[in-house]
């Protein structure tokens, strides 16, 4: 089992690419984003506290998050299954007639998170009480200017309320603040691993999946 955190500021594909990075590998995607944005959708008490702030483009508390990512982590050991790729592979046995192997334990990729350096401390906590680690961290590196471009394009079609013109800018600057320093607190342990984003879709995917190859094979 490996856990790999892939990062990106907003609008640099990470929850593209660890969709695809899930599929091809046989990864659990955990995403906090799309957790929060479920909750909000589902109008849980939790969905309900938060609302207003990704609606803002805020950094949702510590504790919310990781009380998230351990519920996620417990599910995961515990053999429930995670994500749509998980009860896929499940489903997909059972209806071609083939018996449901023992669940191996997947690997994990984690969508942008930690977000800050506290959450990056937090997580080294919650990985030690189950003598768990984390083996790589992914940065997708895209300019600015690109970054915007791909934000407004993402809202023309997903009419996401945290994607408006004052909103990308807020967090943007909240990515540089809070988010940049856990970069290079992953860079002085030596799990940092920064690839270029830029380009299609495709070409960053493949990038990301040679890493990924080697990772995997450790």
């Amino acid at each position: 089992m490996k856990n790999i955190v892939l990062y990106g500021a907003p609008g640099a594909g990470k929850g593209t690419q660890a969709s695809l990075l899930a599929e091809k590998f046989n990864l659990v995607h955990l995403s906090t984003g799309e957790m929060l944005r479920a909750e909000v959708a589902q109008g849980s008490p939790l969905g309900l506290r938060v609302k207003a702030i990704m609606e803002r483009g805020d950094l949702v508390g510590d504790e919310v998050v990781l009380s998230l990512i351990d519920k996620a982590l417990t599910a995961n050991l515990t053999g429930e299954p995670l994500d749509e790729w998980d009860t896929h592979r499940r489903q997909r046995a059972i209806d071609e007639g083939r018996p449901v192997a023992e669940r191996i334990v997947p690997s994990i990729i984690f969508d942008g998170f930690p977000r800050t350096v506290q959450q990056a401390q937090m997580l080294e906590f919650v990985f030690s009480r189950r003598r768990m680690k984390l083996d790589a961290v992914i940065s997708i590196d895209v300019n600015r200017d690109e970054l915007i471009r791909r934000i407004h394009e993402r809202a023309a079609i997903s009419n996401r309320a945290d994607d408006n013109e004052a909103t990308i800018r807020h967090r943007l600057e909240e990515y540089e603040e809070k988010t940049r320093p856990v970069l290079d607190y992953y860079k002085v342990s030596g799990l940092l691993i920064s690839i270029d984003g830029g380009g299609e879709i495709s070409e960053t995917n493949t990038r990301l999946s040679t890493l990924m190859e080697h990772i995997l094979a450790d």
